[in-house]
């Protein structure tokens, strides 16, 4: 067997998939902590942190990640493009999160200086880690179902860091500064940050690229920039990452105001009694008290302990739809299982615009089919992405990996944002007053289509675009092949 056609040990599918667990236990808190941490630990006027977010987001990532793409396509060194930057970018990754979640007692001024430069630096070196290790994938074998296979293994990764953090780094930091958030933050971040350099260790030490472009490949920016302006997968799948993005972003900056505006408050409480849940945080505080530790604080808010366990019960789903990806991507190709996946999610969506306030539990049964759906599809994104890499190569005879991924991190980035601000926008246009006693009937209406329909535009459009998408099961195979003989004639 060729090398480029290596089947990776589960050691090397396992030791990549930690570096997107030590890159996600990171940027899951970004995405659901930043904010809070920067107001309401750090002290920062909200305009400010929103400032701060939104232009070191721009200027370190947007702006970054192309710029980083092209100087990993040029990196040479014995180990080969990408995994050095997984290795040189491990420990300053570390003393950035542990320096960006301190809170060193400045004066107003210097608290801004502060956080906007830690920031900006931890969202650079965000993308000098992440998109080389992204690009990784695409080097580590030219087996397109061993990719499959991989994206399987790094995505399970992914939703095991947003489980940590989505469900349980807030008690975490309750417990670890015994009620001071500051204290909190800087114990739990520091244990991540150290973590997570260990992983990205491990990740260099277990993987291999094999994937190497010709020696003879004319390596200018300006090629690479032709070559995917005449990409059409490339640019059909840089507007698919951008549309499911801002579903992800609508949906899950959505799901908070659904179930503290519109869900119905006693109906939450009789459902997280039925099914055992308050007994259960009962039951384990006691064993927790009983040792002489301290309690598991649990929100203790029905709406909040609703939102948590319905956040925590997604994960679950879609871990269990990863599992069912790579043989049903074998099978039927990766385009094809990915839009049926993406379709189905999008019909648990749309649910939710007939389920009345006290369904609690047809919720929570829209949510597990939606996870178990778009679960499916979660590893085949990036894992189409390598595919287009390989399109590249086969229609032009050249390679470059990184800028490929480069773009859809961008796409990504640019879809987190776009959909973030339309919550706002939104909400703001139904008329949404925030601490509000109660909200108004057409604020309710709007929140519920905020969940529903227009969470699932973006899906539905994405699903469209995938008619143009033409890498089906059978050109996937005839370009495996076709690279796999034209390597070994490189190598000859």
């Amino acid at each position: 067997m060729s090398i480029e056609n290596h089947k990776l040990s589960v050691t090397e599918k396992v030791g990549y998939a930690l570096g997107d667990l030590a890159a996600n236990l990171i940027f899951q808190t970004l995405v659901t902590f930043i904010a809070f941490f920067y107001t309401d630990v750090y002290g920062i006027p909200a305009g400010w942190a929103a400032f701060i977010i939104f232009w070191a987001g721009i200027l370190g990532g947007a702006v970054f990640t192309p710029i980083m793409g092209a100087i990993a396509d040029r990196t040479r060194t014995r180990w080969g493009k990408f995994r050095p930057w997984v290795l040189w970018t491990a420990i300053p990754f570390g003393v950035i999160v542990m320096l960006t979640f301190a809170t060193p007692d400045f004066a107003p001024t210097g608290k801004l200086i502060y956080a906007g430069i830690t920031y900006l630096l931890l969202v650079m070196i965000y993308s000098a880690n992440n998109l080389p290790y992204s690009a990784l994938s695409g080097v580590l074998t030219g087996s397109m179902s061993e990719r499959n296979s991989l994206s399987s293994y790094r995505f399970v990764a992914v939703m095991i860091a947003q489980f940590i953090i989505q469900v349980l780094v807030l008690p975490i930091v309750l417990i670890l500064g015994d009620g001071d958030k500051a204290v909190g933050f800087e114990r739990t971040m520091t244990i991540l940050a150290v973590a997570g350099v260990v992983m990205f260790f491990i990740t260099f030490l277990t993987t291999k690229e094999r994937v190497i472009p010709r020696p003879e490949q004319e390596s200018s920016v300006k090629a690479d920039l032709k070559d995917l302006v005449h990409n059409r997968p490339w640019l059909i799948m840089l507007a698919l990452t951008t549309l499911v993005f801002v579903a992800l972003a609508l949906k899950g900056g959505s799901y908070v105001y659904y179930f503290s505006e519109y869900m119905n408050e006693p109906a939450l409480v009789a459902f997280l009694q039925q099914i055992g849940f308050n007994g259960f945080i009962d039951g384990l505080n006691g064993m927790l008290t009983g040792m002489g530790l301290t309690e598991f604080r649990w929100p203790e808010d029905p709406a909040t302990s609703a939102f948590s366990l319905y956040n925590a019960t997604s994960i679950i789903c879609q871990i269990i739809g990863i599992f069912f990806s790579k043989g049903l991507a074998d099978r039927f190709g990766k385009r094809n299982v990915f839009g049926i996946g993406l379709f189905i999610s999008t019909l648990f969506l749309l649910v939710y615009i007939v389920l009345p306030p006290d369904a609690v539990g047809l919720v929570f049964l829209a949510q597990i089919g939606h996870g178990l759906a778009y679960g499916v599809t979660v590893p085949l994104l990036w894992a189409m992405i390598a595919d287009v890499a390989d399109y590249s190569e086969w229609k032009n005879n050249r390679r470059a990996t990184a800028i490929i991924f480069s773009a859809m991190i961008f796409g990504l980035k640019v879809g987190l944002a776009i959909g973030g601000a339309l919550v706002a926008i939104l909400l703001s246009a139904y008329g949404y007053q925030a601490g509000a006693a109660e909200q108004t009937p057409d604020t309710v209406a709007g929140i519920r289509l905020l969940v529903s329909l227009f969470a699932s535009l973006p899906f539905l459009i994405g699903c469209g675009l995938l008619y143009f998408y033409e890498i089906d099961k059978k050109m996937e195979d005839q370009i495996e092949q076709d690279l796999l003989v034209s390597r070994a004639k490189n190598v000859a």
